[in-house]
């Protein structure tokens, strides 16, 4: 299957509601649309993730969609957002239109404005954030390759993109940075 084709079935599934196993800009990750609350439960499901435990990073495709998807950004984190050349996670002081589950119970929300091709693109052609949870059961280690994945969570999918599984490439999960309506940050994960 091609670029193209991986990218038609990804948009089918995630706009009938179901959840894809898809390589993002950082790690391999389930994702499915982050305004479905019925994709959400499927991957809690997945991921067998009490649902009161935490919340999901979602990716965005410019600043555009984020400013949908959050009340404000802060002036810090158009700053950051601004001079950062890697994958960088900004946890947001308050999350808007959004599915139950995805923002934290103070409201805050982890977003991601995605740089990697397939991700924008399919993003883009959905015209809504994506979950991007690692592709894991909770509580096991994040892969860091496709061949890593646990065989459970490919067979719980609804459609796996084939579009880089054969990549070599060690890579890792994205830094997390809080920033309050303040400006205040704080590094969550370096």
């Amino acid at each position: 299957m091609n670029f193209i084709q991986d990218l038609r079935k990804s948009l089918e599934v995630l706009k009938n509601g179901g959840v894809i196993l898809y390589p993002t800009d950082t790690i391999w990750g389930l994702g499915c649309d982050a305004t479905n609350p019925v994709s959400i439960q499927k991957i809690n499901q997945i991921k067998n993730r009490n649902t009161d435990s935490k919340s999901y990073i979602i990716l965005v495709d410019d600043v555009s969609m984020l400013e949908r998807y959050v009340k404000t950004i802060p002036e810090t984190a158009s700053s950051l957002i601004s001079v950062s050349s890697s994958p960088l996670t900004i946890i947001y002081p308050e999350g808007i239109n959004l599915a139950d589950g995805i923002c934290n119970n103070d409201g805050s929300v982890g977003i991601r404005i995605c740089h990697d091709i397939f991700c924008s693109e399919l993003i883009r052609q959905l015209r809504k954030p994506l979950v991007s949870t690692s592709a894991n059961i909770t509580g096991q280690p994040a892969p860091s390759s496709f061949s890593e994945i646990n065989r459970e969570i490919i067979k719980s999918v609804d459609y796996t993109v084939e579009y880089r599984q054969k990549d070599k490439r060690v890579l890792s999960a994205s830094p997390v940075i809080k920033v309050d309506n303040n400006g205040v940050i704080k590094i969550l994960r370096e």
